[in-house]
């Protein structure tokens, strides 16, 4: 018997469906790369003296403006990804002599590029849940704020566990606490309709002093500084290499939440259930589903979510909690789950995506002498362009399509 191919429609199908899906960011990323080039080189004073030249010597303008931008965006691979010739140097004296320092130090960008990603899958899913649910979680700072805190108690102050029970033991800590400061704005959502935007960003303030307090109190380690002693050793998430390298195990715990979170949505009856109340809370009440308990279940869910964020970052790269501790990575999530489509794939994608601009602008502002903010500049022109995905079909000409796909409602509005 010859195996029953795909159909071609059904290819084709498949294959729109998945342009449908990714071009519109993936444009969206190009275009704010491209208008970043644009503000970098309005900024370069030596680029702007040179076009004061431009009609005697325009051949020096567009050298200087190139170089500008080559130079700038060069050092932004570099400081994201590391240099390919310093990776085939560390591999060579590493298969020579057995060194692995010259290898560590070649990797050394990537890996805290991936660290830095850690955080953001987490809090994308957490902010992408609560707009599948039809609720609009601006709460994950201070959700993430909540974990960490968490954690971090129960790392430092319990003494003497083996790690198989301590290190579980500190990440639900910091899930149960995300998921309780998540569940209050649901339970006043579900149960007498006070808007989730007001509620979770009050609920942001309060985790901040919240913590300001703990850290200059209960929870402050000995010494001048407002940080809470270090998490015991049972507590950490393992480190995959040596120092200085902090890539662990948390982007791995990142990546199964976010399987986990897709599994969630789109395979069980909760999910099914979750994402009908978002899409149209009145169907799935005629259908007999409860809408209080799907908005307060996905409310916990993100802030759980956002909780475990926390958690990850204490236990596997900072391992204590000071103030100013997060790094705004419950607010950039916002973005985060914009450009992924609140899919836990595209999340995944778009954390990678943030996590390697903001590792590579530290190497961008110090090598090129290139404003980090730019970087900023460029996130706020791609969420833009996602958010608007009519000015990226208009500069490209892009025809609207009708979208088979489920669409998602990222807010119901402020009088439901």
């Amino acid at each position: 018997m010859t195996e029953k191919q795909p159909s071609p429609e059904k290819k084709r199908g498949w294959l729109a469906k998945v342009r449908e899906v990714a071009l519109i960011p993936a444009l969206a990323v190009f275009t704010g790369l491209l208008i970043g080039a644009i503000v970098i080189i309005v900024s370069d004073a030596s680029v702007i003296a040179a076009y004061g030249n431009f009609f005697s010597d325009p051949l020096n303008a567009l050298a200087q403006t190139w170089q500008s931008v080559a130079t700038a965006y060069g050092a932004l691979f570099v400081g994201s990804f590391g240099s390919f010739d310093r990776l085939v140097e560390g591999l060579s004296v590493f298969f020579s002599t057995g060194e692995t320092r010259q290898l560590l130090r070649a990797i050394y960008p990537i890996t805290e590029s991936l660290v830095t990603a850690t955080p953001y899958i987490l809090t994308g899913l957490s902010v992408a849940i609560g707009f599948r649910g039809g609720l609009f979680n601006i709460g994950a700072e201070g959700q993430f704020f909540i974990g960490a805190l968490c954690s971090a108690y129960v790392g430092y102050s319990i003494v003497g566990l083996p790690a198989f029970i301590h290190l579980p033991l500190a990440l639900l800590a910091g899930a149960a606490g995300g998921a309780a400061w998540g569940a209050i704005p649901g339970y006043l959502k579900a149960k007498f309709g006070a808007h989730e935007v007001v509620n979770t960003i009050m609920m942001n303030w309060i985790a901040f002093r919240l913590s300001d307090w703990l850290l200059t109190g209960p929870m402050k380690a000995s010494g001048f500084r407002p940080v809470t002693p270090n998490v015991e050793h049972t507590a950490e998430l393992p480190r995959l290499f040596a120092d200085p390298l902090r890539f662990n195990w948390g982007f791995f715990l990142a990546l199964a939440m976010a399987g986990l979170v897709y599994w969630l949505l789109f395979k069980t009856t909760i999910g099914f259930e979750l994402r009908s109340v978002g899409n149209n809370p009145d169907g799935a009440k005629y259908a007999g589903m409860s809408i209080t308990r799907n908005i307060v279940l996905v409310m916990t869910l993100a802030g759980g979510l956002a909780g475990l964020a926390g958690s990850a970052q204490v236990l596997g790269v900072d391992r204590w909690v000071g103030q100013g501790f997060s790094a705004g990575y419950g607010f950039d999530s916002i973005a985060l789950a914009l450009l992924g489509k609140s899919h836990p794939l595209g999340v995944v994608l778009a954390a990678l995506l943030f996590g390697f601009l903001r590792s590579g602008a530290t190497r961008m502002q110090s090598m090129a002498g290139i404003p980090i903010d730019i970087i900023s500049v460029i996130q706020g022109l791609v969420i833009i362009f996602v958010a608007a995905p009519a000015i990226i079909r208009w500069i490209y000409r892009l025809k609207e399509k009708d979208i088979d796909a489920e669409t998602t409602v990222l807010t119901r509005g402020w009088g439901r």
